[in-house]
């Protein structure tokens, strides 16, 4: 039995009779129970060992599996939720000056109901934590949604100075300087749930200044920083002919990699790269799906995992990918990294399901949860498997990722509090989102291009 101590008083919640993966390394307990008192795990193993008398909530997992929710460890919801399908087929540097037009026009309003949009596909699809890349420079409506669906969150601010998004650059420098007030509003605030973080763009829309500037906040507020580092071709070609090296390197030499940095995609690192990478501590969001779309290249996944930098999976933004769904990630992954590198034991189901929930949380520097363990967070989540596209299930993890779809998740609790049960969301109008949405979105289109 995995167990923590136990209190006199039941837990609020007790889930029984289900096959559990807690992740971390652990191994799957079959019919085993797991409690939850206020937002965190007390117990979890076999019925027999598990005490849940006196639980004021009794779920019956009967038949289903029961993990911690999946941690998306880079993404873009509120802004990108108004640009799903609004282009296609092209690459990188064309689809970004596309969407900046729709940016451009955002307004708080509309980024409050694709927040809560996002929020609640994530929520159907079983991801308790995410983390926020803005590109939209408005994070407070996300940060009102969040009251409503209380999702795990590390919020980080999108700054930039050049490129495309030259228009912000008053803005973001502005931002920065007075980034302490960000800070006392929102960081660890929802009961520690919502987390402040930095966000410059990427080598080609910020300058030198900038990447250090956000250095120099995040060491003074012991933040965190999220962005966007060696996606594509277009981005070496153009760090090559502007600073005469490679992106890894520039920001090597600006004194700005260390643990604390999620570095999404990397899908263009060469062995000094990934060699900068290890010793620095940084950590990777991979995003699969997203860059084989955007013909951005396939990040080298044995060799930096064999250079024992931590990398989670993610989805990137619906406008990249489509949808929120680790399930495609997971499935994606493990067939494209078998196939590049010739070899069908690489990636075994249980390590992507372990990129998905416990290592994603390491990749940003959120290991409160992403494993169902005694003092864990209770993020969870309930699956049933019996369905025609699953069965038979021989192998769980298997099932899981090769087979289940987002729609196999009932259930969803985060920080405790159950948001989904039996495919409902609680405390919301989805009917009402949903039309609100998209009202709002197809304003958006029509006044943008």
């Amino acid at each position: 039995m995995i167990s923590g101590e136990m209190e006199s008083a039941g837990p609020d919640i007790a889930i029984v009779n289900a096959t559990i993966l807690p992740m971390g390394g652990a191994a799957t307990i079959e019919r085993g129970s797991l409690t939850i008192r206020g937002a965190s795990i007390v117990a979890v193993g076999s019925a027999t060992e598990v005490d849940v008398n006196g639980a004021r909530r009794v779920i019956d997992a009967e038949g289903r599996v029961v993990m911690p929710g999946f941690v998306n460890c880079h993404t873009h919801i509120a802004s990108n939720m108004l640009l799903r399908g609004l282009l296609e087929d092209v690459q990188l540097f064309e689809w970004l000056g596309t969407m900046w037009k729709l940016k451009r026009n955002f307004d708080p309003e509309t980024l409050y109901w694709a927040s809560l949009m996002g929020l609640v596909e994530m929520v159907k699809s079983g991801m308790t934590c995410f983390n926020e890349h803005f590109d939209a420079y408005a994070v407070t409506p996300q940060t009102e949604a969040l009251k409503k669906m209380p999702l795990r969150a590390t919020l980080g601010y999108g700054f930039a100075d050049r490129g495309v998004y030259a228009d912000v650059k008053d803005w973001a420098w502005k931002a920065l300087d007075s980034f302490g007030d960000k800070v006392d509003a929102y960081h660890r605030s929802g009961n520690d749930r919502v987390h402040v973080a930095l966000s410059p763009h990427a080598p080609y829309s910020c300058g030198p200044e900038m990447f250090r500037r956000v250095r120099e906040v995040a060491d003074a507020y012991g933040l965190v920083i999220h962005t966007h580092l060696s996606e594509g071709p277009q981005e070496i070609a153009y760090v090559a002919e502007t600073y005469g090296t490679r992106p890894v390197q520039w920001l090597n030499d600006l004194g700005f990699l260390k643990p604390d940095v999620t570095a999404a995609h990397c899908t263009q690192l060469d062995d000094a790269d990934i060699r900068i990478l290890a010793e620095t501590g940084t950590k990777i969001a991979h995003c699969p799906c997203c860059n084989a779309k955007l013909d951005s290249g396939t990040l080298r996944l044995r060799s930096v995992r064999e250079a024992g930098i931590t990398v989670g999976l993610a989805t990137d933004g619906p406008a990249s990918h489509n949808s929120l769904d680790m399930f495609q990630e997971m499935k994606f992954a493990g067939m494209i990294h078998k196939d590049k590198n010739h070899d069908v034991e690489f990636l075994k189901t249980r390590e992507l399901l372990e990129m998905s929930t416990c290592e994603a949380a390491k990749a940003m520097n959120r290991p409160e949860t992403g494993t169902l363990t005694p003092g864990q967070k209770a993020d969870v989540i309930i699956l049933d498997l019996d369905k025609p596209h699953c069965l038979p299930v021989y192998d769980v993890a298997a099932a899981l990722v090769y087979s289940a779809r987002a729609d196999d998740v009932v259930t969803t609790i985060c920080d405790g509090r159950i948001l989904m049960e039996n495919r409902e969301v609680a405390g919301i109008d989805e009917a009402e989102i949903r039309a609100r949405f998209r009202e709002r979105a197809l304003a958006l289109r029509d006044r943008s291009l």
